[in-house]
C-alpha cells in the first residue's frame, strides 16, 4: 500500500482489511468444528448446555480432554449437568454418543463414513462459499465508499483509480487464504485413517 498516499483512501483500506481477518479468522474458528475423524477440542464448540437457564457453551461448564485420537472427554464443574451436557451431545448435529460413568463423559469419535466425508466437504465448501461472500460485500463497501469520496471531490480519480485496484489486491489475497484454509481442512476430511 506504499502507493497510496491519500489518507481517506489509506483508511478505506485499513478498514476493509481489518473486516477481511474478522472474517477469515470467523472461518478458521467455524472449519475448527467440523469433524474429521480425529478428536478435536474445538469439536463441541458449537453445542451449547442449558446452564440455570442460560445456554453456555460445553468448555465454559466443563473441562474437555483428548485422552487419545479418537476419544474425548467432558467433566462438568458442577455433577449436575452431568445429564444436560449429555443430552446436549446427543442432540447436536455431530453424530456423536457420550458414555456417562457417573463422573465423566466419554466421547468416542466414530471413523467417518465415506458418504459423512461427502457431507462434511459439502458444508465446507458452503462455509466457505458465505465467507468468500463476505469478503467479496467488504469489497463493495469500500469501493462504494471509494466512489463516494469521488463524487464529493475528497480524492482525484487517480486515488480513486489506486484504492480500486489495492482493494482488488487484497480481496484476492484474503480469497486466496481462504481457498487455502479449506483445502487442508478438506484434506483432514478425506484422509483416511
Amino acid at each position: 500500500m506504499a502507493s497510496i498516499e491519500n489518507p481517506a483512501v489509506r483508511d478505506d483500506l485499513n478498514q476493509a482489511k481489518t473486516r477481511m481477518n474478522k472474517a477469515l479468522d470467523d472461518c478458521r474458528h467455524e472449519l475448527a468444528g467440523v469433524r474429521t475423524g480425529r478428536a478435536s477440542v474445538s469439536m463441541l464448540d458449537s453445542v451449547r448446555v442449558d446452564y440455570y437457564g442460560t445456554p453456555t457453551p460445553i468448555n465454559q461448564a466443563a473441562t474437555i480432554g483428548i485422552p487419545e485420537p479418537t476419544m474425548l472427554t467432558v467433566q462438568p464443574w458442577d455433577a449436575t449437568l452431568m445429564g444436560a451436557i449429555e443430552k446436549a451431545i446427543r442432540a447436536s448435529d455431530l453424530g456423536l454418543n457420550p458414555m456417562n460413568d457417573g463422573k465423566i463423559l466419554r466421547i468416542p469419535i466414530p471413523a467417518l463414513t465415506e458418504e459423512r466425508r461427502k457431507d462434511l466437504v459439502k458444508h465446507l465448501h458452503k462455509v466457505l462459499e458465505n465467507h468468500r461472500t463476505a469478503i467479496r460485500n467488504i469489497r463493495r463497501d469500500c469501493n462504494d465508499a471509494l466512489k463516494k469520496l469521488l463524487k464529493d471531490k475528497k480524492i482525484s480519480e487517480d486515488d480513486e483509480k489506486r484504492g480500486l485496484e489495492e482493494i482488488q489486491k487484497v480481496t484476492d489475497d484474503f480469497i486466496a487464504k481462504l481457498d487455502a484454509q479449506g483445502k487442508t481442512k478438506e484434506k483432514e476430511i478425506l484422509e483416511m485413517k
